[in-house]
């Protein structure tokens, strides 16, 4: 007499839990009948059938090696990672631009001087799109496409074909880094309408605008820029620590160890050392910004009335902000 549990075992594949990572691509397939329910004579039709799809690997290339034979994960998640190559070597300039190079010099004018001389590399018609707009949106629209295509596999995988069936299937879950990076969207495109769009539009170019216009509107409305600049650094530099440590493979759950106990203390360890690299950046970055250029003071003459009226013109709060 054969054994019940042997039958069981065969017969009943085990259902897998997926929990997708932000660079591994989604799990083998399951069979239909672990999920959803199933008639036997389907179920004994598709596993007779020659022509059934055989589950792929855990890569998604299956049994054919090439150069398009990963899944649409795979080259999501490689797009998005490569994207935030590109425009951390932007952040870069720009942060040492507008906060480090303040810092060292403790003077508006003379950090003014070495903006205008990088800021052309990073603001011309060629190096904008490739170094700002274009990785900043294929890294916001990658992380969007992950999303929907991971929980399309998982629908196919668990077997889910009607619209009721789908609705079942619950979204990949919603990592730290990637909620602050939801946070983050807002905040920049914030950022870049009131320094670089809004002074395009009004006068033609941005080229006046400086540390000065940032000074200028930390002097007239302190509350708001003060605000709008700590969430922007803060949740800034927390997203770039985090996402940095997964690229580089030191985030606390790829922690390894001996043992249940070790592992624990070395993703404790990595936790502080995130958090750590994290409060550094964002302390420095401040430093600059809001010890020295928000201690600029208000500009003057026209340049200083040039700078109201850009303010101005911003949608929905410019009436406000020049009351």
């Amino acid at each position: 007499m054969a054994d019940p549990s042997r039958r069981s075992s065969t017969t009943t594949p085990a259902m897998q839990v997926l929990d997708p990572s932000p660079v591994d691509d989604s799990p083998v397939n399951i069979t239909r009948s672990d999920y959803f329910t199933t008639t036997s004579s389907s179920t004994s039709t598709s596993k007779s059938s020659p022509n059934a799809p055989q589950p792929t690997s855990r890569n998604g290339t299956g049994s054919s090696p090439g150069l398009f034979s990963h899944t649409p994960a795979f080259y999501l998640s490689r797009l998005q990672r490569y994207s935030s190559y590109a425009f951390t070597a932007f952040l870069t300039m720009h942060v040492t631009n507008t906060s480090l190079i303040p810092l060292l010099t403790s003077s508006i004018p003379a950090s003014e001087t070495y903006l205008l001389l990088t800021r052309p590399y990073y603001q011309s018609p060629l190096f904008e799109p490739l170094l700002v707009l274009g990785p900043l949106a294929l890294h916001i629209t990658s992380g969007l496409a992950l999303r929907i295509v991971r929980r399309r596999t998982e629908a196919m995988a668990y077997g889910a074909e009607t619209h009721s069936e789908r609705r079942r299937i619950k979204w990949p879950r919603v990592s730290g880094t990637s909620a602050l990076g939801f946070a983050l969207t807002p905040l920049v495109a914030a950022h870049m309408f009131v320094n670089r769009i809004t002074p395009l539009v009004v006068d033609g170019d941005s080229s006046g605008v400086g540390l000065g216009y940032v000074a200028h509107a930390f002097a007239k409305h302190p509350g708001v820029a003060f605000s709008a600049y700590v969430a922007l650094v803060g949740v800034g530099a927390w997203h770039v620590a985090w996402g940095w440590a997964k690229w580089l493979g030191l985030s606390p759950e790829t922690a390894k160890g001996a043992d249940t106990t070790e592992r624990e203390l070395a993703r404790k360890r990595r936790w502080y050392g995130v958090n750590g690299v994290a409060a550094l950046l964002a302390g420095v970055w401040m430093a600059g910004g809001l010890g020295v250029v928000a201690r600029g003071g208000e500009t003057k003459g026209w340049a200083g009335r040039n700078f109201d009226r850009l303010f101005g013109s911003i949608p929905l709060v410019g009436g406000w902000l020049v009351s």
